[in-house]
């Protein structure tokens, strides 16, 4: 079908969008399009120019015959910037505050608008790293990783606390909770990560970094390797934290159960930008 070069931008953006980290080769819209491989490339150099210059993101082009060109998603420091204080006067309401001290933070994480730009901006600090799988634990941690996963165009794997017939043959293993200092069971299935996978780890909630320090334990079962680490939520008052390495977007840096008052502040992600 041929297209005019309006509606070929159009078209294009679109799929780029709805495609992200996918490489395309230039012939897939010359044959679409019923276009010059010229016109194509003159197509996604008017794209290129308006994702960067809008912070939508970039297109990448790959030289060769098993080349082609992929889109990048990005975030501007001036978006994640207002997203990260949208996320702290969300988390700072005192209605949110439970018994014992716990938040509630489940509106937040059931929130397609809000949740769709956390994936976009862990998947622009991370986009310049090797990433083939996003690793969450159940529960509150799964629309991240899925967000995440979906600008990164990777699959999500879910650990789990406790056995599934459907999951098949698992890994378990067995870890210390940073906070309670307990010990905790998390298992995986065998089936669902390949043996050397760079995964990237996602959670919503860390205090001491527990839950963290398990999954990275897990992953060494499957010969995997860490390519990151990223925390919605994390916790200030911690004397010990087992994790060193990862990007946060809200720090908590004080709770009063008495006055019903939540002090928070921007994480550590100004770091990876």
């Amino acid at each position: 079908m041929k297209f005019r070069r309006s509606g070929r931008l159009i078209d294009m953006t679109n799929y780029f969008i709805q495609n992200p980290q996918r490489l395309i080769p230039l012939t897939y819209f010359a044959d679409k399009y019923d276009s010059a491989k010229s016109s194509i490339s003159e197509d996604m150099a008017i794209i290129k120019q308006t994702f960067e210059q809008q912070g939508i993101g970039t297109l990448v082009t790959l030289p060769g015959a098993a080349g082609g060109v992929k889109f990048i998603p990005k975030m501007t420091n001036e978006e994640a910037g207002q997203l990260v204080q949208e996320l702290c006067g969300l988390i700072e309401k005192p209605e949110r505050l439970l018994p014992g001290g716990y938040l509630y933070l489940t509106d937040i994480l059931g929130n397609p608008r809000v949740v769709n730009k956390i994936g976009r901006l862990y998947a622009s600090l991370f986009a310049n790293r090797k990433i083939d799988v996003v690793m969450t634990v159940a529960t509150k941690g799964i629309p991240i990783a899925y967000a995440v996963a979906q600008y990164l165009d990777v699959p999500v794997v879910i650990v789990r606390r406790d056995s599934k017939v459907t999951e098949g043959s698992t890994v378990s293993i067995n870890y210390v909770s940073g906070s309670s200092k307990r010990i905790q069971t998390m298992l995986l299935a065998k089936r669902s990560l390949a043996v050397g996978s760079n995964v990237l780890i996602i959670d919503d909630f860390m205090k001491a970094g527990g839950t963290v320090n398990g999954m990275v334990s897990l992953l060494e079962e499957f010969d995997a390797t860490v390519a990151g680490i990223g925390v919605l939520v994390e916790s200030e008052d911690i004397e010990e934290r087992l994790v060193d390495e990862y990007v946060s977007l809200v720090q908590l840096t004080d709770v009063n159960i008495k006055d019903k008052q939540i002090r928070v502040q921007e994480g550590n992600y100004l770091k990876y930008i």
